[in-house]
């Protein structure tokens, strides 16, 4: 799961990229936000930075969200909210909200660390023609996020091709599909990737394009500074 995790979170060393994402809900109404994302790995599986910034709809547009990432304790999340002039702290209790009233959560977006969790093979399986490993997740602490996971771990790449999350009564509530994978910079990447409301219905679909990796992004710009005033050599508007 380490290995999963750093597959998919952290490949090279930072990364830019444009991001469409569509949500659509149970009964088939469509919104789409668009955003650039940033991200900075501090220490390869440590700690690490990520900034997006909302370009489109008009109600999200200049909403800037930034994540610092630990390895160890909570993650700081902070959002800013133009319309007020508000940057606002996310709590950690508020890390399995919405994102931005998508199927994702916060901290599907930054991702949980392999360390939270207790991991164990399950077995063996071909997923879409992909031999995978079926590994299930189970949080050392009282969690809200998920009773269980089950992730299906492609054997060659170590991305997740699916993760299917279970609540406290064992009834599957969300699930992530990598619906696309693409090589870019030598790195595979997940391109395309889908998140299942069962529970609610509905679901959000991510498209990442224009994807850079080993850019040389600065640390500076993951400040409060650059939440009310976006890094021009990164956003485009």
């Amino acid at each position: 799961m380490k290995e999963s995790h750093l597959a998919y979170f952290y490949s090279g060393d930072d990364g830019l990229s444009d991001v469409k994402m569509t949500i659509v809900s149970k009964k088939g109404k469509e919104r789409i936000r668009e955003f650039i994302m940033i991200r900075l790995d501090i220490e390869e599986g440590g700690n690490q930075k990520y900034y997006t910034y909302f370009k489109k709809p008009s109600d999200v547009s200049r909403i800037t969200f930034m994540v610092h990432k630990t390895s160890e304790g909570n993650d700081q999340r902070w959002i800013y909210i133009p319309s007020i002039d508000l940057i606002k702290p996310i709590s950690a209790d508020d890390k399995n909200s919405s994102f931005v009233g998508s199927d994702f959560s916060y901290e599907d977006v930054s991702g949980r660390h392999w360390t939270e969790d207790t991991h164990s093979l399950k077995g063996e399986e071909t997923l879409d023609g992909k031999a995978v490993y079926v590994i299930e997740s189970v949080p050392k602490k009282k969690y809200k996020g998920f009773s269980r996971k089950v992730s299906y771990i492609d054997k060659e790449s170590m991305l997740p091709l699916k993760e299917e999350y279970f609540n406290k009564k064992d009834k599957l509530v969300k699930e992530f599909s990598a619906d696309k994978i693409e090589v870019i910079d030598g790195i595979p990447t997940i391109t395309v990737r889908t998140m299942n409301n069962i529970k609610k219905g509905g679901h959000t679909t991510v498209s990442f394009n224009k994807i850079s990796y080993n850019v040389g992004i600065k640390e500076d710009i993951f400040t409060e500074r650059y939440l009310k005033n976006p890094p021009r050599k990164y956003i485009k508007k």
